[in-house]
């Protein structure tokens, strides 16, 4: 049986400052094609993929014609702000500080496999990074379990010796769907009380404060 233990990370929102970019993106693109949504709906659906945030946002019954246009506006909107992209406070040491631990560190992310690797640069962390799957990899993007499934397959770990890291309460869904324990941030702008309402184990500010707790944390040390 593996003894590989792996800390899965979600990406947007939670290691880098993306999260309001995107529902700028996603509200600009739903506009353009005559969908007016209400922003801080459109916020409160970050952290979907497209195929599950589209059906969120404008029901599973609609027509779908133009769902790939939409998401193709939103990918190109999004792609203007590519430049400004920043990692959140301690991003990168927290991901240097669980590998030092002992942690295979996995990126999960449901941004397509190019946007990725533009998140991966901008996160500039490579050397503590083992592995990372996205969107690409797996027909239904979280809240669906699919992206945490495909992590722990590509760290070869079961989930009972992962922990997850996410910015949202459908990383929190996707994780415990998965059996995996969740560890939140609060960088996506969702509060703390609904993440532990939605089966957080612990809520933290930003990754700079779960950094600065870590000992105290469901990351202080690898299950033996």
């Amino acid at each position: 049986m593996t003894r590989n233990t792996a800390a899965l990370f979600d990406v947007d929102g939670t290691l880098l400052d993306t999260a309001y970019l995107h529902t700028l993106a996603w509200w600009e693109a739903l506009l353009q094609y005559d969908r007016e949504v209400p922003a801080a709906r459109v916020h409160r659906a970050v952290g979907m993929g497209a195929d599950q945030l589209l059906d969120h946002l404008l029901g599973e019954h609609r027509d779908h014609e133009e769902d790939e246009a939409i998401t193709a506006a939103h990918d190109a909107l999004y792609a203007s702000s590519w430049p400004k992209l920043r990692p959140l406070p301690g991003a990168a040491e927290l991901l240097r500080a669980c590998a030092r631990r002992g942690w295979r560190v996995v990126l999960a992310s449901s941004a397509s496999g190019r946007e990725l690797e533009v998140l991966r640069a901008a996160l500039d962390a490579e050397d503590a990074i083992t592995t990372a799957t996205s969107g690409d990899d797996v027909a239904a993007t979280k809240p669906a379990p699919d992206l945490v499934h495909a992590a722990l397959t590509a760290a070869e770990t079961p989930p009972g010796r992962a922990v997850f890291v996410g910015d949202t309460v459908w990383d929190v869904i996707a994780a415990g769907e998965a059996g995996v324990p969740c560890v939140a941030v609060q960088s996506g702008g969702f509060a703390a009380q609904e993440l532990l309402g939605a089966g957080a184990a612990e809520v933290h500010r930003d990754t700079g404060e779960l950094l600065d707790r870590l000992d105290g944390s469901l990351l202080a040390r690898p299950p033996v």
